[in-house]
C-alpha cells in the first residue's frame, strides 16, 4: 500500500487517530513578505499551470517556486525534496513517494529528521488528498522517533 492509497477513515481506524477540525494552528503566525522574484514568477506562470491543468504543471509552476522561496527565506538551512521515496513502515503501508518533503537540515543528499510532508490536492479535490496527507504526516512523526 502506498501513501496515496489511504483513505482518511481507514487511517483513523487503523492507527487510532482523532481529528480536531476546530484548531487554528497558524493563528499566531505573522505573515511573511515574499520576494519580487516569486511575485513575478507566479504572475507569469500560474495561469499557464491552471490552463495545463495537470498535477505536474501545478507542482513545477506554482508549488516548487513557493517552496524554494521558503528555503531562500530560511537562508538555505532546510532541505527540500521532490518526488522522494519515504519508506518508513511498509508493513503498515507507510511507504511510497512524497510530493514534497522539507527537513530541518540543509542536507541535500539524505532526508534527515525532523521532516514535514507536503501533499498536493488530488484532481483539484482537497478532501481526496486527506488520506495521503495524514499517512505522510504519520510517517514523518514515526521517522522523527527513529
Amino acid at each position: 500500500m502506498a501513501y496515496s492509497d489511504f483513505k482518511l477513515k481507514e487511517l483513523i481506524k487503523q492507527f487510532g487517530l482523532t481529528i480536531n477540525e476546530n484548531q487554528d494552528l497558524f493563528a499566531d503566525i505573522p505573515e511573511v513578505e515574499y520576494s519580487e522574484i516569486l511575485k513575478v514568477f507566479l504572475q507569469e506562470n500560474s495561469a499557464l499551470a491552471v490552463d495545463i491543468n495537470t498535477e505536474k504543471a501545478r507542482s513545477e509552476l506554482i508549488i516548487a517556486p513557493i517552496l524554494l522561496e521558503v528555503r531562500r527565506q530560511l537562508n538555505y538551512q532546510i532541505g527540500l525534496f521532490s518526488g522522494s521515496e519515504f519508506n518508513i513502515d511498509p508493513e503498515k503501508g507507510l511507504n511510497g513517494t512524497c510530493d514534497f518533503l522539507m527537513s530541518l537540515s540543509p542536507e541535500r543528499l539524505f532526508i534527515s529528521a525532523p521532516v514535514i510532508t507536503l501533499v498536493e490536492a488530488k484532481k483539484e479535490d482537497i478532501k481526496a488528498g486527506f488520506g495521503q496527507c495524514t499517512a505522510e504526516m504519520l510517517a514523518a512523526q514515526l521517522f522523527r522517533a527513529c
